[in-house]
């Protein structure tokens, strides 16, 4: 990364984090092939839709022939912390026009934003449109395509866990967060693996007491405060 922030530069970085959109979007099509999707039906719910997780459990729930409503509320409630990460945006934007604000927050995803809070070790603490926006879009569209090949090649593939697909999200989640942490030098890098210990324990406690809807929502609250008390008291 640098400090440039032009949409050039933005395919540039984007473009090692749309690899792991390409392994788990095409799970998601070879999934959604299985349950009876057909590739067009798999690319439209990645454009409309556009959430991994949320389109998993969508597809998962339209199998069971689960209600409507059902289905509207699971997807909203994964998907709700992002209305956390377009307020933690938002104030980079506040001169933008609401055009601009609304763009990158329909398309915003944890990587965009994950791969935002790391540029901005490298740009003074500031980004812009263009480089956000290009982000996005490059993202959105290695999603749709993906979903499509899956669902197209899923007639071929019956258990995509035996090559490891399934793990593609993860990988890419790691990677995000070891890039994060060698590159903040405004934290101490024991705060960061305190703040990262305490996640994991909240995530492990949360899988046995919450409802896992909530889990993610639930989580991102806690560990942010329990970073919060962490940084305050103890560095």
């Amino acid at each position: 990364m640098n400090a440039e922030l032009n949409r050039k530069t933005a395919i540039k970085e984007v473009l090692p984090t749309a690899f792991g959109y390409i392994g788990i979007g095409i799970a998601f099509g070879i999934v959604s092939k299985a349950a009876g999707l057909s590739a067009l039906q798999a690319g439209l719910m990645s454009l409309i839709a556009y959430g991994g997780s949320a389109q998993f459990i969508i597809v998962s729930m339209l199998l069971v022939h689960s209600p409507i409503i059902s289905i509207i509320t699971a997807a909203f409630l994964v998907n709700s912390r992002m209305i956390l990460m377009s307020l933690v945006t938002a104030k980079y934007f506040k001169n933008d026009s609401m055009l601009h604000n609304i763009l990158i927050g329909s398309l915003l995803t944890d990587e965009s934003f994950a791969l935002a809070m790391n540029k901005l070790n490298y740009t003074n603490n500031k980004l812009n449109f263009a480089w956000f926006d290009t982000t996005n879009w490059f993202a959105y569209f290695v999603w749709f395509f993906s979903s499509v090949l899956g669902a197209l090649v899923g007639n071929f593939i019956e258990n995509p866990t035996n090559l490891g697909i399934d793990f593609a999200l993860v990988a890419m989640f790691i990677g995000l967060l070891y890039l994060q942490m060698i590159s903040d030098k405004s934290l101490k890098l024991s705060l960061q693996l305190l703040v990262v210990v305490a996640t994991f324990i909240l995530v492990y406690l949360g899988l046995i007491f919450i409802p896992s809807s909530l889990l993610i929502i639930i989580v991102t609250l806690l560990g942010c405060a329990v970073g919060m008390v962490l940084k305050h008291v103890f560095f």
